[in-house]
């Protein structure tokens, strides 16, 4: 059934403009609602690599089967190609967007009690799983995996991906979803996590966790510690949700070495920061914040939190604003092949295909949820009228079936966490 908004106004009586303002309330919701399913079937049908149970970062064709044609080959992928991050190709972001989108799973959960999504978090848990095995790196978090041979990953990783895999498998552990099987295996994984930590994130290596192959990222991307203020309180969140799982009191005591340490510094994240670095701080906190057992320490993870969703809360506002200004063709631009782009950048060394007018309209999309969400992850969270004005407008005007950003999970985190915590009907 398509939704049929209504509009205009007619002279009636009282009683009359009762009845047509419930209709406009009912068939708001019913718009607000459909068009997240929209968003929930692109993610799944499109998106989503059934192959390896991960997600792909952008869709180069709205034509069935051919949406990630652009996804590296196997033998591209063993001979690190275009770069050992994978950086551009649509195998960026996988441990990121599976990690995203299993705490999407827990929120919807929460809401509808809908026995049907334990299969889909198997999976997604399946695919982060995937990543952190399937090239027998004990510890390691690949970025994805190639679906073409289900094994083939890029040997360069980042703390951004660590901390939404972290982050993800923490709350399914903590959520009614998996049996008891699955739970054994997170207590695995996130000890394995710490341990290559523990290991790797020394002095000696500048903090480094390493790539696949024992070498220092040349990016500083894998640095964990002496890092920004926004990823600061990464390193002591991963060894406290090892702890968290596991009990064990070789990951509490490195948790106890830098949380208070890691808590002050993440005091001034800066003004400027993007939409996913002010999420994945938010992510560290919450763990960190649900832990604590200190009492001046907790609250003043919240107050950290709390200024974290204040900048959040300027960036939706300026997000908004920039995507209104875009046309309906730009915000339906599809990605490229990145194979065939005419520049390219060197990351120092790392060859980096660039995406031309659609990398703007890619993270806008992922801005706008991401901002949304983090307005969202604090204790008792609330909208102003603004506010959940404005989410709403987004949720139930997006085209969500031309949109070839992977920003689509973090539009449906947005709209589950407000409905979690019932400040969206």
């Amino acid at each position: 059934m398509d939704c049929i908004c209504l509009r205009g106004r007619s002279a009636v009586s009282p009683m009359k403009s009762r009845l047509v303002l419930s209709l406009l309330v009912l068939s708001a919701s019913l718009c607000h609602a459909q068009n997240i399913e929209r968003a929930w079937d692109m993610v799944w049908s499109r998106f989503y690599l059934p192959k390896v149970q991960t997600f792909g970062d952008y869709l180069s064709s709205y034509e069935k089967h051919k949406e990630q044609a652009h996804l590296p080959t196997a033998e591209e992928v063993r001979r690190q190609y275009p770069n050992p991050c994978g950086y551009s190709t649509g195998m960026e972001d996988g441990a990121i967007l599976g990690g995203a989108m299993l705490s999407v799973l827990c929120d919807r959960f929460e809401v509808t009690k809908d026995d049907s999504l334990r299969e889909k978090a198997a999976n997604v848990f399946a695919g982060l799983q995937r990543c952190a095995t399937v090239h027998g790196v004990k510890g390691f978090v690949a970025r994805n995996v190639c679906p073409e041979d289900a094994k083939s990953t890029y040997i360069n990783s980042s703390r951004d991906q660590v901390t939404h895999f972290v982050h993800g498998l923490w709350q399914y552990y903590h959520s009614p979803l998996p049996d008891e099987v699955t739970k054994q295996q997170i207590r695995v994984i996130l000890a394995d996590v710490a341990e290559r930590m523990i290991e790797t994130v020394t002095p000696e290596n500048d903090y480094d966790f390493l790539r696949a192959d024992g070498a220092r990222c040349p990016l500083g991307i894998c640095r964990m510690w002496n890092v920004q203020p926004h990823e600061a309180a990464r390193l002591p969140m991963i060894y406290a949700a090892a702890w968290d799982v596991t009990k064990k009191e070789r990951y509490r005591l490195q948790w106890r070495k830098y949380a208070a340490e890691a808590i002050l510094q993440s005091a001034n994240p800066g003004e400027q920061k993007p939409a996913y670095a002010l999420l994945q701080m938010q992510c560290s906190l919450e763990v960190l914040h649900a832990l604590e057992p200190d009492v001046a320490l907790k609250a003043q993870i919240q107050t950290h939190m709390r200024h974290v969703r204040d900048l959040a809360a300027k960036r939706f506002t300026s997000v908004l604003a920039q995507i209104a200004k875009k046309s309906p063709e730009e915000m339906q631009m599809l990605g490229p092949d990145w194979r065939t782009v005419p520049e390219w950048k060197n990351q120092k060394g790392y060859p980096n295909p660039q995406w031309g007018p659609f990398r703007e309209i890619w993270h806008l999309t992922r801005e706008a949820g991401e901002s949304a969400l983090i307005l969202l992850m604090i204790e008792s969270p609330s909208l102003t009228e603004e506010q959940q004005a404005a989410l709403k407008k987004l949720l139930e005007d997006f085209d969500y079936t031309h949109n070839a950003s992977c920003g689509l999970v973090y539009h449906l985190a947005a709209h589950w966490k407000a409905r979690r915590h019932q400040l969206i009907p």
